[in-house]
């Protein structure tokens, strides 16, 4: 049975994303809109737990770091208030001990960001000890250096020498890399 019919045969399909950057919300709102998912956006923190506080969701998308604090925030109340909702966390910065957190304080998974709407369907609806499927063409560690790149590049409102600074590498080389196209 695939994700789509699971979710159009689940009662409770209210669905709470928890993101900051806020074209990728709009997308995966839209995605997941489109997958049967009845979706509720927030960009902070603050908002998430105020709409948890309403109506607690069955699933949430919740991103790690926000701008007004850790996501993590959001998934432990959604647990508190609904003990069987299926939360994963998305993040930019991923790290082995972020990733125990998360699901110690009631993720069912944790997404590295770009991630695309297919994987985060299947990680909402993967049965408990059942992983989602391993991407048939992942990206290459060059091309996630290079998306991580890009991202700081712009949330420094293309400054290289700030970029520079905040990725703790030498100006030139931010500049040659830069310059050259996306690695696959």
């Amino acid at each position: 049975m695939n994700a789509l019919t699971e979710v159009t045969e689940q009662t409770d399909r209210s669905l709470l994303i928890v993101e900051d950057d806020k074209p990728f919300l709009e997308r995966l709102s839209r995605a997941m809109e489109t997958r049967g998912f009845t979706v509720t956006s927030c960009d902070s923190v603050s908002e998430g737990l105020a709409q948890i506080g309403k109506s607690a969701p069955a699933f949430a998308v919740v991103d790690l770091r926000l701008g007004d604090g850790n996501g993590l925030d959001v998934v432990s109340a959604l647990k508190q208030q609904r003990p069987d909702a299926r939360a994963i966390v998305l993040t930019g910065y991923g790290n082995i001990a972020t990733a125990v957190t998360a699901v110690k304080m009631g993720a069912v998974d944790y997404l590295s960001k770009p991630a695309d709407a297919d994987d985060v369907v299947a990680a909402l609806l993967a049965i408990d000890n059942d992983k989602s499927e391993l991407p048939n063409n992942p990206m290459s560690a060059d091309r996630v250096r290079w998306e991580h790149i890009q991202r700081i590049y712009e949330m420094c409102n293309r400054n290289v020498s700030e970029t520079a600074r905040r990725l703790n590498m030498h100006r030139r080389t931010l500049q040659r890399i830069l310059a050259k196209r996306a690695p696959r």
